[in-house]
């Protein structure tokens, strides 16, 4: 009944083939430099040969290289526009389709988790999945109260793909650097991997979409589509139709492009503030853009999708978010780099000059700084060149700077959104979005004074502690791990709509 995991060798062969093909055209370059063509079209054949067999590859064997793909393929815009074109189809096939787990296997799934009678649940199952993606596939219904449904099934042995996957991937990341200048691939594919406990686990998933879904109910700008039914390895919820996101990237006009940019950034900074939950997996294929907004049928909303991957976030995205955001757009340098220093960006062995961290700042907070943005591909190149460039600056200094592990899945989601963002080529008002959501963007006059001194004495339950503590007290955050514990003993509390699987 494994699908996945009978063709793991397979699959390990493929993967390992990536490498070799790389060297190979590695090889068919240098041959072509020699006979005196140009190095400029020589690397970007080789990036564009390199890319289309990469892609092929991911999306033929779902898992964990799908995922990967999937995660990747939100960096397209970082691309040169006459690589990034070939790029481009490759890509979306990876955001909102992959090849069909067998009808005899899904059923098979059905039956052993719903039941003998599963049929009885369901007034109509389509066989035919209408999306398929890393760890599972969906499936059109109607639910037996007449609901239209979607079934989401995971494929048999997805664990042990999506790990082995990644193993695989991680042992040449190296050699994947070059496809999206400016990122380190290593590091996602190690977040990916920690995660993958969290993705397979449909309890956790329902939990996290039956809370958007209930705070985002009666919002006029986010559909998030009930959970109906939740049990190991199937998850039901309403179905909702719209445009994927991915379709307006290619033919959406100027102002749904904008409409569902906006929609999406909305939901990035107001997720976390009213739900305490950051949806963790922002690539096209998880959003429609629906009609009936606020001004009426000729309006669009943004539905959600796949909740899989979230941030717990207890009170929101982290205040010195906000607070470091605004020094920043304010020029106080001094303040920027104190805070920076505190939350562990810049660590205790690293000196600094606080002028050159706010030059390296600028330029990526622009959106924040006007009052609309427009989010173009050209724009995000610039961005990721300046800092993959070993000439620049910003590179050397981007090398000193770090990344501490509770900042690095908001960091992917951001850059994650951003990059989407810029596929669209959406106008956003971002600063308002900010304004409304993120914590300490907006002076209230608590922080200022002790950012001014660089530490103060204050009563914190019970303890004096100083300016950079306090920060830190702020963004404490629950592991992944502890998270998952902390949910499976709650499971019995929560409330996920469900009802008995059809008895045998």
């Amino acid at each position: 009944m494994s699908d996945l995991p009978r063709k793991a060798v397979t699959r390990t062969a493929k993967l390992a083939a990536l490498p070799l093909g790389f060297a190979g055209r590695a090889t068919w370059g240098l041959g072509k430099r020699i006979v005196g063509e140009s190095a400029e079209i020589v690397g970007r054949e080789l990036q564009q040969r390199t890319a289309e067999q990469l892609f092929k590859v991911l999306g033929e064997l779902k898992g964990g290289a799908m995922k990967f793909g999937q995660a990747l393929s939100v960096f397209e815009s970082a691309l040169p526009e006459e690589v990034a074109g070939p790029y481009r189809a490759a890509l979306t096939k990876l955001q909102e389709a992959a090849p069909p787990m067998p009808t005899r296997t899904v059923h098979a799934v059905l039956e052993e988790r719903l039941g003998l009678e599963w049929r009885e649940l369901f007034l109509e199952f389509e066989d035919k999945p209408a999306a398929a993606a890393s760890i599972g596939q969906v499936h059109r219904a109607v639910w037996h109260d007449g609901r239209e449904v979607a079934v989401k099934v995971q494929y048999p042995g997805a664990g042990e793909a999506l790990l082995s996957d990644l193993n695989q991937l991680s042992r040449f990341a190296r050699l994947l650097g070059p496809l999206i200048p400016g990122m380190d691939i290593k590091p996602l594919i190690t977040e990916l991997r920690d995660r993958v406990s969290e993705e397979l686990d449909y309890a956790l998933e329902a939990q996290a979409q039956a809370a958007h879904a209930e705070e985002f109910a009666d919002d006029p700008d986010v559909l998030v589509p009930a959970v109906v039914h939740q049990c190991e390895q199937v998850l039901v919820t309403e179905w909702i139709d719209g445009i994927p996101l991915s379709e307006i990237i290619s033919d959406g006009t100027p102002e749904q492009r904008d409409r569902a940019g906006q929609l999406l950034a909305r939901f990035l900074f107001s997720g976390p503030a009213r739900t305490g939950l950051l949806h963790a997996d922002p690539h096209p294929g998880n959003f429609r853009l629906l009609p009936g907004g606020p001004e009426g049928e000729d309006d669009w909303r943004l539905g959600v999708l796949d909740f899989g991957t979230v941030d717990r976030l207890s009170g929101g995205l982290p205040l010195p978010i906000g607070i470091s955001l605004r020094l920043t757009l304010d020029g106080d340098a001094d303040s920027v780099y104190r805070l920076l220093c505190g939350e562990g960006f810049i660590k205790e062995s690293i000196d600094l000059d606080p002028d050159a961290v706010l030059d390296y700042l600028l330029p990526i907070i622009e959106p924040a700084r006007v009052d609309a943005f427009t989010f173009t591909r050209s724009w995000m190149r610039g961005q990721a060149g300046r800092v993959a460039d070993p000439r620049s600056p910003a590179y050397q200094l981007g090398k000193r700077l770090n990344l501490p592990p509770a900042y690095l899945l908001i960091h992917r989601v951001t850059l994650s959104t951003i990059g989407v963002l810029c596929q669209l080529g959406a106008t956003v008002r971002l600063r308002q979005e900010l304004e409304d959501w993120l914590p300490g963007f907006v002076e209230d006059g608590t922080f200022e004074e002790n950012v001014e001194e660089g530490f103060v004495e204050e009563e914190l339950d019970g303890e004096a502690v100083d300016g950079r503590l306090i920060v830190k007290e702020f963004t404490t955050k629950t592991s992944a791990a502890e998270s998952v514990m902390e949910s499976d003993e709650e499971s019995d509390e929560e409330d996920v709509p469900e009802v008995p699987a059809a008895e045998a």
